[in-house]
């Protein structure tokens, strides 16, 4: 699986105008029910924000993973947001977070559900990709950069 496959480049948004957690999930959100033909928007950040209420997506190292199932997805789809400013998002290692990936799927797609976290969270393993990415001045270049790390990885 490419995430490149999952991630169209008008799902991705830089800067995020959301000014905290919630609001940027949710933003996100919103990005893919306008942009991915998500049907239920309310429901997937309902899916979304009971899973980070649970225990929180933020990996360390400034990224956040967020991610839910929902009936409103047809397929398996991913929003990526820069923050314009540092957000608390209750990160494992406690430092603030400037790159989300929200990942959504149907019910029904766990095993790709899993294959696409573990992709990202491949991709976001190497420390030099991860620092460059959270530097990209506009969408364009964001998904450039995911794109072209794929291309030189293509496990």
């Amino acid at each position: 699986m490419r995430l490149t496959d999952v991630l169209q480049p008008e799902c991705v948004k830089v800067p995020l105008l959301a000014a905290n957690k919630k609001d940027a999930i949710f933003e996100l959100v919103d990005l893919l029910a306008q942009k991915a033909g998500i049907a239920s928007p309310d429901q997937l950040k309902e899916a979304v924000w009971q899973r980070e209420s649970t225990r929180t997506t933020g990996i360390g190292f400034g990224v956040a993973i967020p991610h839910g199932k929902s009936p409103g997805c047809t397929r398996l789809t991913m929003a990526i947001g820069l923050t314009a400013q540092p957000l608390d998002f209750g990160a494992i290692d406690g430092r603030p977070v400037q790159l989300i990936i929200l990942l959504a799927s149907p019910p029904d797609q766990t095993p790709s559900h899993i294959q696409a976290l573990a992709r990202i969270s491949r991709m976001l393993a190497d420390e030099k990709f991860r620092d460059i990415v959270k530097k990209a001045p506009d969408a364009a270049t964001l998904f450039k950069l995911i794109a072209d790390h794929e291309a030189k990885d293509p496990a």
